[in-house]
């Protein structure tokens, strides 16, 4: 008995069943399907009424304490169960596996299934453009294997590196749910963060030899060697893990789990996950603000949404396959035609990964099987669409026509077919000539009950007579009291209501046998034929995720290029050189939220290794320094993911890593400051630099003294220049003294965004140029955060003083050495000694009283 249950004295041998299977999943919330409700009780009760918004009730427990009770109906499962995965529990449902009719004793119940975040089906569970990623992460001292299955499109790859590119696939893939081996919990909260959602499954089910067995049965083959994955053991073992996982979780012999692959390390950017962060590549820092993703998202379809997110989660380095898709998108581009009417198909389509994946599980409804089958058939438009491409021909030439699925489909679904079995006509006419039978009875005896409601009060004169149906007598008649003394004496009265009475009659039983016993091999019929049409889907399911697959690359590249055309992309220019050249390049997501007449101020950005490796740029706040950092990360990326770019023109030298050091944070519940924070990420960016590296660095050392923080700034330059190995880098700073470095290391070169001064006022070109600044303009940025006029007085009073007394000699006072009176005092003083005419004597009395006035 588990715990929770200790409190409560069970008696009653449902209770004491509920207990049981409680025992078997201590982790989940347990759904008890009791008639037509699914209950929950004890813990399991607080906790659903809390989350689901229930009425707590409770349950008669034979004299003993009440047992705390919240349930709903059955058939709004879907909508509490929702609420419950996503609020991050996992639930057992627990069905009854009989009927209660059928039995006298307690019903026999068993848990069907166990939801949890990682391993979900329902359209309400899923977000329709993300992928729902349930991850295997295996440890192995410094190494880490990991293992990326979303069950909801069958879609299944595994990797193996450091402990650091496992965190920044996660980071990149944002799994919903980890699973690791019980006892390493804390190591992958630690190494993974804390904020995601972990399961543990015992050791054994991460043994390699028993992980390539479970492998080579879901797969249903004698050797992995064809799918090239055994060079990463340890994401074998991961992927293994899972397999077992899925079995415990009532989800083992998944047919839409059919195929596994590889994601290599030194085939994919890396981004760690301060640079998906910082790069607002997935989600806005702001609550207002535009990711990237939503901003260049043009796809017609879930398929390719998702697609999307892979591409930028794993952004590619392979210079071929980044030129077939530029191609693609090249002819969309000059095609309106051909782009539109693609788009248009494409939209019809539908989630065809999604609706395989519930036909796997068998909870497929008929309307997805006639979506799919739309889905199928839109093969023969896309390619007579696209026919006159030969870059696009030469990727819809891998579709399968699936034609004989689409026949079978058609044939055997009605044209509007009902929700579900049991609620309408689902089989059409003609494939089942006693299916067509059945149906012409049970439509004509409905027919016959209305023809003999009218024969019967036209015969009694009981001009209100009504003929119902209910569960518990079946058909019967129904008179109001004020008509009761004409009821013929062979009508056999069933019911006494307030105002009416209700018969039967031997007529009326007979017909109603009929009915029923045609609904219910109607029923029986049409739940068979739909499960052998099911079945045929499950035998297609490798082809048809095929056919998803070219449908999701085509909808991302045509997106790309309805992006290309109304934003102005171009089409770049990717090599294996090692030079970054951007000609009137753009912000993809701030060009986007301009004001109207607004245009975004373009800039050139170059940097090779040889002459320009570092730029530092300077300038004032709010000027865009930040912006076109990011910028040209992000077309970058955008260009490694196979899309036209913000620019007149591009030339890029494939990068392989992308870093960012951008903002300010601290994680206070690990006890680290803002300065820590950007320590820690500046550190990992340093030690994983390579000579195709772009590392993006902001304000680095603006979290601690001024002096520490420029010293830093200075070294970590330095370090680059000498030990980065050509990585090319970005480094906006307010350190002005850092322009001196561009005559001391060769290349290093100084570049600051230029304003325009106009008395106090100071207009913000946004335009590159060459050379530093030694103007921040903070006094103004603070005018225009309409800052107390007093405080803007006072320092530019305070700035007037430094820029007298300090202008030129390079040394910045600190707040503290300003505002001392007594140091202003001593300095006053000081500029009043005559050095040259003052004598010994003056000069040690000048010097006890200094030391007096200091209190030393």
């Amino acid at each position: 008995m588990p715990a929770m249950a200790s409190k409560y004295a069970e008696d009653t041998p449902m209770l004491r069943h509920f207990s049981s299977v409680k025992a078997q999943y201590p982790e989940a919330l347990l759904l008890y399907r009791v008639g037509d409700f699914y209950e929950t009780y004890m813990d399991d009760a607080l906790t659903a009424s809390k989350v689901l918004g229930l009425v707590l009730t409770k349950r008669s427990n034979k004299g003993e304490n009440d047992v705390p009770m919240a349930g709903f109906p059955h058939h709004a499962l879907e909508t509490y169960l929702t609420k419950l995965v996503q609020a991050g529990y996992k639930v057992a449902v627990c069905d009854q596996l009989e009927d209660p009719k059928l039995t006298k004793k307690l019903v026999k119940r068993g848990v069907t299934e166990l939801v949890t975040p990682g391993i979900a089906f329902g359209e309400g569970m899923l977000k329709q453009k993300e992928n729902n990623y349930l991850t295997g992460v295996c440890f192995e001292k410094d190494k880490c294997g990991a293992a990326f299955l979303d069950v909801s499109t069958g879609s299944f790859q595994i990797a193996q590196g450091s402990q650091d590119y496992i965190s920044s696939l996660l980071s990149s893939l944002n799994p919903k749910e980890i699973v690791t081996t019980r006892g390493y919990e804390k190591t992958a909260r630690a190494t993974f963060g804390d904020d995601r959602f972990y399961s543990t499954v015992d050791d054994w089910a991460f043994v390699y030899d028993a992980a390539l067995t479970r492998l080579c049965k879901q797969f249903g083959v004698d050797s992995l060697k064809g799918f090239a994955i055994d060079i990463y053991p340890l994401g074998v073992c991961a992927a293994g893990a899972l397999m077992v996982y899925l079995e415990q979780t009532q989800h083992a012999g998944l047919k839409n789990i059919s195929s596994i692959s590889r994601i290599d390390e030194n085939c994919f950017v890396w981004m760690d996950r301060f640079t998906v962060r910082n790069l607002e590549i997935f989600q806005s820092a702001s609550g207002d603000g535009e990711s990237l993703v939503n901003v260049i998202d043009r796809c017609c379809c879930p398929m390719g949404a998702r697609e999307l997110r892979k591409w930028l989660a794993l952004p590619m380095m392979d210079i071929a396959e980044l030129s077939s898709r530029y191609d693609v998108v090249e002819e969309f581009v000059r095609d309106d035609v051909m782009r539109e009417g693609t788009r248009r198909i494409l939209g019809d389509i539908g989630d065809m990964e999604r609706i395989l994946s519930r036909a796997a599980t068998g909870k497929i409804v008929p309307r997805e099987v006639l979506q799919l089958s739309r889905g199928l058939a839109s093969t023969s438009p896309l390619r007579e669409c696209c026919k006159d491409s030969r870059a696009v021909q030469s990727l819809l030439s891998f579709l399968s026509g699936c034609n004989d699925l689409i026949a079978d489909i058609r044939h055997t679904l009605a044209n509007n077919p009902a929700a579900a079995i049991g609620k309408g006509d689902v089989i059409a006419s003609g494939v089942s000539e006693e299916l067509d039978k059945l149906k012409e009875m049970a439509h004509g005896g409905k027919t016959y009950l209305v023809e003999m409601q009218q024969r019967e009060s036209e015969r009694t004169g009981i001009p209100s007579l009504k003929i119902g149906y209910n569960n518990v007598f079946g058909y019967y008649l129904e008179v109001r009291n004020i008509h009761k003394d004409k009821v013929p004496p062979e009508w056999v009265r069933k019911q006494t209501l307030v105002n009416a009475e209700r018969y039967i009659t031997g007529e009326l039983k007979e017909y109603e046998e009929k009915i029923l016993g045609a609904e219910e091999r109607i029923y029986a019929i049409e739940s068979e034929e739909f499960g052998r049409l099911v079945s045929h889907i499950q035998a297609c399911i490798p082809e048809i995720q095929a056919n998803a697959r070219i449908i999701a690359r085509l909808d991302v590249l045509c997106g790309f290029s309805d992006l290309a055309v109304t934003n102005k992309y171009c089409r770049p220019e990717m090599n294996d050189g090692n030079v970054l050249e951007i000609e009137a390049g753009r912000h993809p997501v701030i060009e986007t939220l301009m004001a109207p007449g607004e245009e975004y101020v373009p800039n050139d950005v170059r940097l090779d290794p040889r002459n320009q490796q570092v730029i530092i740029l300077t300038g004032p706040n709010m000027a865009g320094k930040s912006a076109l950092l990011r910028q040209t990360a992000l077309i970058v990326l955008l260009a490694q993911i196979g899309s036209f770019v913000p620019a007149k023109s591009a030339k890029i030298g494939y990068f392989d890593k992308i870093f960012t050091r951008v903002g300010a944070t601290d994680n206070i519940s690990r006890g680290e400051s803002t300065f820590m924070v950007e320590m820690l990420e500046t550190s990992m960016i340093l030690h994983n630099l390579s000579p195709r590296s772009l590392v993006i660095l902001d304000e680095i050392g603006r979290g601690t003294a001024t002096y520490d923080g420029m010293s830093l700034a200075r070294a970590i330059v330095e370090y680059i220049h000498e030990y980065g190995q050509g990585a090319k880098t970005l480094f906006a700073t307010h350190y002005h003294e850092l322009n001196d470095l561009e005559d001391m290391y060769p290349r290093v070169k100084n570049f600051h965004i230029e304003v325009k001064e106009s008395g106090r006022q100071v207009i913000f070109l946004r335009t590159l140029a060459p050379g530093g600044s030694a103007h921040s303009f903070g006094i103004h940025v603070a005018r225009l955060a309409g800052m107390p006029r007093e405080v803007l007085r006072s320092a530019e009073k305070t700035l007037a003083s430094l820029e007298q007394g300090h202008g030129n000699d390079g040394i910045q006072l600190s707040l503290f050495q300003l505002d001392d009176p007594t140091l202003s005092s001593m300095r006053e003083t000081l500029r009043e000694v005559d050095v040259d005419n003052i004598t010994p004597m003056q000069a040690l009395t000048l010097l006890h009283d200094m030391k007096k006035e200091l209190g030393i």
